[in-house]
């Protein structure tokens, strides 16, 4: 069998508030709402789970961020004028401009009111029809090694690999991608964006569990207690989830 990518997990001291800025940076809409736990996020009609889409899911932290996140998202834009505009649209709904050392790049930085960073990007005929979230995009030491991982876990095909940069999306080929590129230094703290994935209907979870880790996850403990989904890392450390089936 196999699992499949259902949500990006993003923590979150305020929830509804995060879900609310990205609801409105997406136009997407309010999905789930727990007041001061979780929150999510998706298109409207949107039928779960399908790649078309990745829904975003808040959930409930009592810590503030600090660093630069290793996972961020990158917004697709249709034209030079589309992507100012929108910097100016999500500078409106509370988004501030980062710097992450980005100097001379074609695509804007910003950070989400928790100070999140993501990517306005440059137009790029690669993300036409991706929808407005173009990609999920980890750092990491070995992208070809990583998009392999994670080609299992997420059920994704690879689109494109080399030595500094690989990507993978849907077989489907709707939705967004998700992209691995290397940077340098090694994960140090706990993600504050995280992947989950979910095993299909009638397979086992701690069968897919268990075959994830033949294939180089392994338990991750972040304080979660008795919960009905596995916290597992992947080769490079970063914290996934494995819910139940459904």
């Amino acid at each position: 069998m196999a699992t499949r990518l259902v949500h990006v997990v993003i923590d979150a001291t305020d929830p509804p508030g995060l879900a609310r800025f990205w609801s409105a940076a997406l136009g997407w809409e309010v999905g789930a709402e727990e007041p001061g736990e979780v929150a999510a996020v998706w298109p409207r009609g949107y039928d779960y789970p399908d790649p078309g889409a990745l829904p975003l899911v808040f959930a409930g932290v009592p810590e503030p961020k600090t660093g630069k996140n290793r996972v961020h998202i990158d917004l697709a834009s249709e034209s030079v004028a589309h992507q100012a505009a929108e910097v100016d649209r999500l500078l409106g709904l509370g988004a501030a401009r980062a710097d992450i050392g980005q100097d001379g790049v074609p695509w804007a930085v910003l950070a989400d009111p928790e100070g999140n960073e993501f990517c306005v990007l440059d137009p790029r005929p690669v993300y036409a029809g991706t929808g407005p979230v173009a990609a999920v995009v980890a750092d990491c030491a070995d992208p070809v090694s990583l998009a392999r991982f994670w080609s299992e876990a997420a059920g994704w095909t690879v689109h494109e690999r080399g030595e500094v940069f690989a990507s993978l999306r849907s077989p489907s080929g709707a939705g967004p991608y998700l992209e691995f590129l290397r940077v340098p230094g090694a994960k140090a703290l706990k993600n504050r964006l995280h992947l989950d994935v979910m095993p299909y209907p009638g397979a086992g979870q701690r069968a897919e569990v268990e075959r994830l880790a033949e294939h180089g996850a392994r338990p991750a403990d972040v304080g979660q207690g008795e919960v009905p989904w596995v916290v597992l890392a992947d080769p490079e450390g970063n914290e996934f989830c494995v819910l139940a089936p459904g």
